[in-house]
């Protein structure tokens, strides 16, 4: 580590000693390994842009400026093109995706150059029952699981071979299935000890922080208590909370509130992911959203958000049904559906919603606004990019009913696409300075196993719909503070040293894109479409885009947050099994 640093702080004072000699006296030996040429760089501080030269020398950048007369392996005109940080993903899915394909094409093809991962499910800590459960319900992507911790997860992608590089926050709901499974029960003091152990183990491992999705179960179980306290041993280790609040719909405000109340009471930097207002009665509420998080940012809170630029979300049909039926995991929620009576109290409560919990099939409007993107049992597959309406009127069945049976048929939560805010409102959020942009989707490729199952089209065009239509377009924010938003906006709230920069130091995470032909193509009809407008892009140093077209390099790295101590603690476990409440 202090070898690394040394290099660093060299490589910089190398750059001002360099930077102060004319540009007549500068030497023509000079040899990098990359230099992009005329570029117009815009740093990530929303600052103008200016025209110079960017030179990489292994996985840094080591000059910007007037690099006249220098020579490199790699040398790219790209004048009249502009040059940012790579651009950062703070909600990725890609948690599977690069497993089956390393590329990551469909963000890579956007600029973005890492994947933040971790909305309330992480990929580690498991026991024995949550491997086995997750290797049942794989779908079309098939992969041994051969890690336990989620710093291990990191690294076996990595030697997998990615290139894209990879973080995650530990999940909420993992640190709580690992100790009380899908059980609808406050902990144990014993247990919280040890929920809070698994969060600090996976801290010291490299997690950027926790991550919370609190409408789904069992997540939803968690109190706000429960939360402060996980949230406490992150903010020791400088992380962050991210949150899929209680609500983005009717009780909007009221989550906001308990989002601020946790990031007051443990200290925490907080993000909300996917700001929105769900359900066209709450669309007004959007506005007053702002207002309550502006008024904490004033008043000392750390508080950000992010957004994708779309007005459907995508998640599964277990959001329109209520959490008590899913209590116990996915085999006791189907065992239940499969009961008239309770099948009965289903369909009227996904009809009228509750104070206690949000139906996204009340917030939807109608079921022609529920759009089925993705199921595992192949006798359904047929069904994928229809709507929820459309499937009910070919089965002769209520929507609800439907609904219902495609969880029991498909033994999956069903993926499903939900059209719930307003386009004024999706304007409204991006204008905000504090909104950074996230996919919320894997990195997907229209090719494989990835078209055996439908997308919301922001897995292949998050970025470049933010980029080509909003900003260009539309008009909503400058370039510049657009760019800062993809780049040292979220470095700086996920405290990632030398990433979403273009300074001398810098890793060379580097996106060469145009700015007036940067756009999105794909759609709800057919999402497997890429994005188009980037020429290149560098990951540490190594070009895996070049001229619009993936090089196949995996130069992606794990990247850790700022509690990382290099080594791994031991899982810690119960002293008497029979207190694990998975087997209760």
């Amino acid at each position: 580590m202090r070898i690394r640093w040394l290099v660093v702080v060299l490589v910089l004072l190398a750059s001002a000693c360099a930077t102060a000699v004319p540009p007549a006296e500068r030497s023509t030996a000079e040899t990098f390994d990359v230099l992009l040429k005329g570029g117009t760089v815009y740093d990530g501080t929303g600052n103008a842009p200016i025209v110079a030269d960017v030179a990489v020398l292994g996985d840094r950048i080591v000059r910007v400026g007037d690099l006249s007369g220098a020579q490199a392996r790699l040398t790219l005109d790209v004048s009249g093109r502009a040059v940012s940080p790579g651009f950062i993903n703070v909600l990725s899915w890609a948690t599977e995706s690069l497993i089956a394909d390393g590329r990551s094409q469909g963000d890579i093809r956007q600029g973005v150059t890492l994947e933040i991962m971790g909305e309330g499910w992480s990929m580690g800590p498991l026991n024995a029952e949550m491997k086995a459960s997750a290797i049942e319900q794989q779908s079309d992507i098939k992969y041994p699981i051969e890690w336990t911790t989620l710093g291990e997860y990191l690294d076996w992608l990595v030697a997998r071979g990615i290139s894209t590089n990879v973080a995650s926050l530990v999940g909420a709901a993992s640190v709580r299935i690992h100790e009380l499974g899908y059980a609808d029960k406050a902990p144990t003091p014993e247990q919280l000890e040890r929920m809070k152990s698994l969060v600090r183990q996976a801290m010291e491992e490299g997690a950027l922080g926790v991550g919370s999705s609190l409408i789904y179960v069992p997540a939803s179980f968690s109190d706000t208590a429960e939360l402060i306290e996980l949230c406490k041993v992150a903010a020791q280790y400088g992380g962050i909370y991210t949150t899929h609040m209680r609500s983005e719909g009717n009780r909007i405000l009221e989550a906001i509130d308990e989002t601020i109340d946790i990031a007051r009471s443990s200290g925490i930097r907080t993000e909300i992911y996917h700001l929105k207002a769900a359900g066209e009665e709450n669309w007004p509420k959007m506005a007053q959203a702002i207002q309550r998080i502006e008024a904490a940012r004033h008043a000392g809170v750390p508080l950000s958000a992010n957004m994708y630029p779309y007005t459907a979300g995508a998640t599964g049909l277990d959001a329109a049904m209520p959490p008590w039926v899913q209590e116990g995991g996915l085999d006791a929620w189907v065992e239940r559906l499969k009961q008239p009576d309770i099948r009965e109290r289903v369909a009227r409560e996904m009809r009228v919603g509750s104070a206690d919990w949000e139906s996204l099939y009340v917030a939807a409007g109608s079921a022609e606004r529920i759009l089925l993107i993705g199921f595992k049992n192949p006798a359904l597959k047929p069904l994928t990019g229809k709507t929820l309406g459309e499937i009910a009127r070919l089965r002769g069945e209520s929507p609800e009913e439907t609904a219902m049976d495609l969880v029991i048929e498909d033994h999956t939560r069903v993926e499903t696409a939900y059209f719930l805010m307003s386009e004024d409102n999706v304007r409204m959020g991006l204008r905000q300075p504090w909104v950074s942009i996230g996919s919320d989707a894997p990195s997907m490729a229209p090719e494989g196993v990835f078209l055996e199952q439908s997308s919301h089209p922001r897995a292949y065009g998050a970025f470049a719909r933010f980029l080509g239509h909003y900003v260009r377009d539309e008009r909503l924010v400058p370039l510049a503070d657009a760019i800062r938003r993809l780049t040292r906006l979220p470095a700086g709230n996920f405290r990632l040293e030398q990433r979403g920069c273009l300074d001398p130091g810098c890793f060379a995470d580097l996106v060469v894109f145009d700015p007036t032909s940067v756009i999105d193509h794909a759609t709800f009809d057919h999402p497997h479409q890429y994005a188009t407008g980037v020429q290149h892009v560098f990951v540490n140093g190594v070009q895996v885009l070049k001229d619009g077209e993936h090089t196949g390099a995996i130069p992606g790295r794990v990247v850790r947050g700022p509690g990382y101590r290099g080594g791994k603690m031991k899982i810690p476990q119960p002293p008497d099994p029979a207190e694990r409440a998975f087997r209760d």
